[in-house]
């Protein structure tokens, strides 16, 4: 098996991650770390043995695969370069900080041999996997990805930050397009809007009611579908489905009857699924299982949401 050579660029909490994960791959060879801040770049590397480095563009010719997990308003600049530079490129969230750089970006990966992978991760997630089995026409669905208050991340606004997650779920999922967005944001603590509220209205009639914050006092990653035919309440770091279905009323008796059912899906490591899924294309010259057109139809949402969010 040939031996990929493998960069990461961005050597913080994610960047650090991802460089384990590739480490962990047979037949990948992590050969660069990159971060402007020079000290970082050479403590990660130096964990496997890797050189350092503070410019992207020295990655040239260097390797053949690269995660760009920089912060969220420089994944244009970094990406569009790596991709000319004729890398394949695992792009972590959010594709780009504008519609503008997010569409370039899409026909610049479509217009080359280049693989362009999107770090949306709850695909990856096994309940994520799971509900495909289960959804069945969902009519209204609610969302809170509530987290307190940290630095990482507020380099774009929460609905970047975090609401992109459900975003690409809702999507991802149901196949269907935004028809209808309304939205307001509040900025608390950065000079960005960081709780946000969007209610979309989707082609297949389904209403989504999404909920976002980076200043709450507690953490919780969660979606509950509404459908004809059941209540499904998901727990995204539990990893825990819970399904209450009407069951016929018994005989002799009038009202219709709840049934329950919980189903824990155990210990997983989406990132660790992710990455193996880029090399895998990397490896096949296969579509990636989130393509830049992926990306990019969350960014056009993102982008309604926020034109929303600043109308009186």
């Amino acid at each position: 098996m040939r031996e990929i050579r493998a960069a990461v660029v961005g050597a913080g909490r994610l960047g650090s991650l991802h460089a384990a994960k590739y480490a962990a791959i047979p037949g990948v060879k992590l050969t660069h770390v990159v971060d402007i801040d020079a000290a970082r770049a050479a403590q990660l590397a130096s964990q496997y043995g890797a050189a350092s480095a503070t410019d992207f563009r020295t990655l040239d010719c260097q390797v053949e695969v690269v995660t760009v997990a920089s912060p969220g308003v420089t994944h244009f600049e970094i990406a569009s370069h790596l991709l000319r530079a004729g890398c394949d490129v695992l792009l972590e969230k959010p594709m780009a900080a504008t519609v503008e750089d997010a569409r370039s970006l899409t026909a610049l990966a479509e217009s080359s041999d280049r693989i362009l992978q999107i770090g949306h991760l709850e695909r990856f997630n096994p309940v994520v996997h799971h509900l495909r089995s289960i959804l069945n026409g969902p009519r209204f669905v609610e969302c809170h990805r509530l987290a307190p208050f940290t630095e990482r991340g507020t380099d774009v606004d929460v609905v970047l930050d975090l609401m992109v997650h459900d975003l690409d779920v809702l999507m991802s999922l149901t196949g269907a397009d935004a028809t209808s967005v309304e939205a307001l944001g509040v900025a608390v603590l950065t000079d960005q809007i960081d709780v946000a509220n969007a209610r979309i209205r989707f082609s297949n009639g389904m209403i989504a009611n999404v909920n976002t914050s980076r200043v709450a006092p507690r953490r919780e990653r969660k979606i509950r579908f509404f459908q004809p035919d059941a209540y499904i309440s998901v727990d995204y770091e539990a990893r825990r489905i819970q399904i209450y279905r009407k069951s016929p009323a018994p005989a002799g008796t009038t009202f219709p009857t709840i049934s329950a059912e919980q189903i824990d899906l155990g210990e997983a490591d989406p990132l660790a699924d992710e990455v193996a899924s880029f090399i895998a294309a990397v490896r096949a010259r296969s579509t990636p299982a989130v393509t830049a057109r992926d990306g990019l139809r969350v960014i056009e949402l993102i982008e309604r949401i926020r034109i929303c969010m600043e109308q009186p």
